[in-house]
């Protein structure tokens, strides 16, 4: 391996073990349940792409390279911001969140704003 290929893993593999060790921090330190999946999601996912790029370079420096990283980089950068909105949404709903963020202008899907008839359904239900 060049001593090029060789810096840059070992610089990728600094930088994403930072980032992971920084997100499980964040998950130990924060109190609230927002900011604690806000940790994990956002900085893992640079910290597990980090070093799935140090590995990349590290394969393709021997001649064994393969799209096996990228395919799972393009995975975890799809799927992790999406299942943390979704939990966030979850989180929400339930009224877990001591201060839920004002809902958006718009009547689109993914506001908070429920219709009347759901919100008489839901009372009608907790009673």
């Amino acid at each position: 391996m060049t001593e090029l290929a060789a810096a840059l893993v070992a610089f990728c593999l600094i930088v994403g073990s930072i980032f992971a060790m920084v997100g499980a921090i964040g998950l130990l330190k924060f109190n609230d349940s927002m900011t604690r999946l806000h940790a994990p999601t956002k900085v893992g996912t640079v910290g597990i792409g980090a070093l799935l790029l140090a590995s990349m370079i590290h394969s393709w420096a021997f001649g064994d390279g393969s799209l096996h990283e990228v395919l799972i980089m393009a995975f975890l950068f799809v799927t992790a911001p999406i299942s943390a909105n979704f939990i966030a949404k979850v989180n929400i709903h339930k009224g877990a969140c001591v201060t839920p963020p004002s809902p958006s202008r718009d009547d689109t899907w993914s506001t908070l704003n429920v219709p009347e008839e759901d919100r008489e359904l839901a009372d009608t239900s907790q009673n």
